[in-house]
């Protein structure tokens, strides 16, 4: 019967507390309480950085996104009806404005599925291979525009074939 009452009694939980296994009582010093938990540094708690504003990216670049897609419509139209070989013009502003749609485009999904936080090495890795694919492409379609036959008359001969 005394043993159980040692057992039960609050001085072995209070000893055992402080000593033996080491728990921190609620009115320690260690961690300063907050509201939900304490906050550890270099893990998944902290903020995420915000990044700096920039027109290129806010409300302007939503909005020239929605109007170079929209103004593909009749440029390629404009292409079909009229021949290549006059209108430089309409080769140049088209194959500037395709490239810089699918370079958009990949590079959201670049910023959405390979974000550099998450892949440290392909993602940087990645966007500048996009960045130097689309200088590539550029080049490509500037002789193909002043060299050879030109995107309009392309459009024109495949909607004709």
């Amino acid at each position: 019967m005394s043993s159980s009452l040692i057992l039960r009694s609050t001085i072995p939980k209070s000893l055992a507390s402080r000593s033996i296994l080491g728990v921190r009582q609620a009115g320690s010093v260690s961690y300063k309480y907050v509201p939900g938990g304490p906050i550890y540094k270099g893990t998944a708690n902290d903020p995420t950085p915000f990044p700096p504003s920039s027109r290129t990216h806010g409300s302007y670049h939503w909005a020239f996104e929605r109007l170079l897609a929209a103004g593909l419509v009749p440029m390629t139209a404009a292409a079909f009806v009229t021949s290549g070989s006059p209108y430089p013009i309409i080769d140049g502003l088209l194959g500037i404005s395709l490239i810089i749609h699918s370079h958009i485009g990949f590079d959201a999904l670049l910023v959405d599925y390979v974000h550099p936080r998450k892949f440290p090495i392909m993602g940087p890795t990645l966007t500048w291979t996009l960045r130097a694919t689309t200088v590539a492409v550029m080049v490509g379609v500037y002789q193909f525009n002043t060299n050879d036959i030109g995107l309009t008359e392309l459009i024109a001969k495949v909607w004709t074939a």
